[in-house]
């Protein structure tokens, strides 16, 4: 890569950064305006263009960022647990890890989710899709689940696990601690329904 391309990805990460730092609880992608992103970026704003065709293209590409980092950090999860400990437990100390030091990350999936721009919403909707695939194929490799009941387990799980990042993204530490410990009880809850069907299956 030559130095004007250095510079070029160089700054795109900035404008990247710069508007993942402004998410808040308050604040959502679409409160944004370019002239704020690029002034905390630290470049002219007419230089965005040369970056990106306009914010909705930059909230794209964070929604896709957002979710490639969530399910990369999920992955690294469920390697740790490979070398000993709960899957579930780990996992869900891993997603607590990631709200605690990236929260926005996370916040521009929740807040776009059910955001006013159907593109949005169809870009993590395939961000969720990806963590339901993902899950449902581990699943099914190491808990000899049918397709169809692997399926149905990783929805449920990501739909848990959507729910509790959206309650724990503003908690305090300690009530953080008590959602992510009734997080693991409800996993396993539903793992534990997903081995007795998968067993009622294999006994028909």
């Amino acid at each position: 890569m030559g130095i004007r391309a250095q510079q070029k990805e160089k700054t795109r990460r900035a404008l990247v950064d710069a508007a993942f730092n402004q998410l808040s609880a308050e604040r959502s992608f679409s409160s944004l305006s370019l002239r704020e992103v690029a002034r905390e970026a630290n470049i002219a704003p007419t230089s965005f263009y040369r970056h990106f065709k306009d914010m909705n293209e930059l909230g794209l590409t964070m929604v896709d960022e957002g979710g490639l980092t969530l399910r990369q950090m999920m992955r690294k999860g469920r390697q740790r647990a490979e070398a000993g400990g709960s899957v579930i437990r780990i996992s869900v100390d891993t997603f607590m890890e990631v709200l605690d030091s990236n929260p926005n990350v996370f916040r521009i999936l929740l807040h776009e989710r059910s955001g006013t721009s159907a593109a949005f919403r169809a870009a993590v909707a395939r961000e969720i899709e990806h963590f339901i695939s993902e899950l449902a194929h581990y699943t099914e490799a190491t808990a000899g689940r049918t397709p169809m009941l692997a399926r149905a387990q990783a929805e449920a799980l990501v739909t848990l696990v959507f729910n509790a990042g959206a309650s724990a993204l503003d908690m305090k530490r300690a009530d953080r601690k008590v959602l992510a410990d009734q997080l693991v009880m409800q996993l396993r809850m539903v793992a534990k329904g997903a081995e007795a069907l998968q067993h009622k299956v294999e006994h028909r």
